[in-house]
């Protein structure tokens, strides 16, 4: 079991630290005139084929697991990989940086509402209070002091990206374990591309990309170089780690854990983009592993009663006569 919790919480921090790296990748692009549609569907097209002949294998023709899961694993593709990102590109549009990723990852909260009103899981103290430290330190590490700006229409957006994210936590965690992870990621990857696409071509999603050379990390580089980032780092690796390690942590505690992506964004920007992270944005990132740390501890099951050493002996005595 510890072993199980211990592979469950490397693979949530790498995917974390995979999908931190997607603003600095996108910022690349849009700076070079991509539109964000264009970007997010780069994004997840060319993840969703780099999986594909990995899915393929995984699932060795097993084609029914694929027909059970279509009703979740299209709800995955849809709202959480292409719905998530239109959001919150869309938020953004009116709203801070800051305060769209605030109003997203309100999505934290609608996990723990999700897994006691459905599952029966009422968050213990420790649970309580590490989402709280979580969510303050995810405050500090945003610096929404900075005179966000704030539009009702916007705000929505934001608050449809939270929706989102509750979805991709509590979908990624869906435990069929005849369902590969990297093929669940291929397949929802495949239908949001889809998606996108289509919204595209009906004019709803601006879809615009440029093919010359790009500014990345102090440097002129080609531009598939940002996009090849964007999809393998921050789109391949990063969905399949979050679904395996959700499926080892559950929903609520891999929730957590994805705050730490605003933490490994910030010294990403910072190594990439040189964008240095102020003492409130350090103290920040310390009070969400803080926050995380307090969760961890409230999801350990209570321990059992332990049997007295008599009684031990005569069931034993018990089992062996009988």
């Amino acid at each position: 079991m510890a072993q199980k919790v211990g592979v469950g919480l490397s693979l949530a921090l790498l995917s974390s630290a995979c999908f931190a790296t997607s603003g600095s990748f996108a910022r690349t692009l849009t700076e070079a005139g991509w539109t964000s549609g264009a970007a997010v569907a780069a994004r997840i097209g060319l993840a969703a084929l780099m999986l594909a002949v990995p899915a393929l294998i995984a699932l060795r023709g097993r084609w029914g697991v694929l027909r059970r899961n279509l009703g979740t694993i299209s709800g995955y593709g849809l709202i959480a990989v292409a719905g998530g990102q239109v959001f919150f590109f869309n938020a953004v549009q009116t709203l801070s940086i800051g305060v769209a990723l605030l109003l997203e990852y309100l999505g934290l909260v609608l996990v723990v509402g999700w897994m006691w009103l459905r599952h029966g899981q009422k968050p213990r103290r420790l649970t309580a209070i590490g989402s709280l430290v979580a969510i303050v330190g995810l405050i500090f590490v945003l610096d929404l002091t900075g005179g966000a700006r704030l539009n009702w229409t916007g705000v929505l957006w934001g608050l449809a990206g939270a929706v989102a994210l509750a979805t991709y936590f509590v979908m990624s965690s869906h435990n069929d374990s005849e369902l590969p992870p990297v093929a669940f990621a291929s397949a929802g990857m495949t239908i949001g591309t889809v998606t996108l696409v289509g919204l595209g071509a009906l004019g709803w999603l601006p879809i615009r990309a440029t093919f010359g050379s790009v500014a990345f990390s102090g440097f002129h580089t080609s531009w598939l170089v940002p996009v090849l980032g964007l999809s393998f780092i921050a789109a391949a690796v990063a969905y399949v780690a979050g679904i395996a390690g959700a499926r080892r942590l559950g929903a609520r505690l891999a929730s957590f854990l994805g705050l730490t992506e605003v933490a490994f964004a910030v010294l990403f920007a910072w190594i990439l983009l040189g964008e240095l992270p102020t003492w409130t944005q350090l103290a920040g990132g310390v009070l969400i592993i803080g926050g995380v740390a307090l969760v961890r501890l409230g999801e350990r099951p209570a321990p059992g009663p332990v049997e007295p050493e008599a009684e031990k002996r005569q069931r034993e005595l018990v089992m062996s006569e009988a």
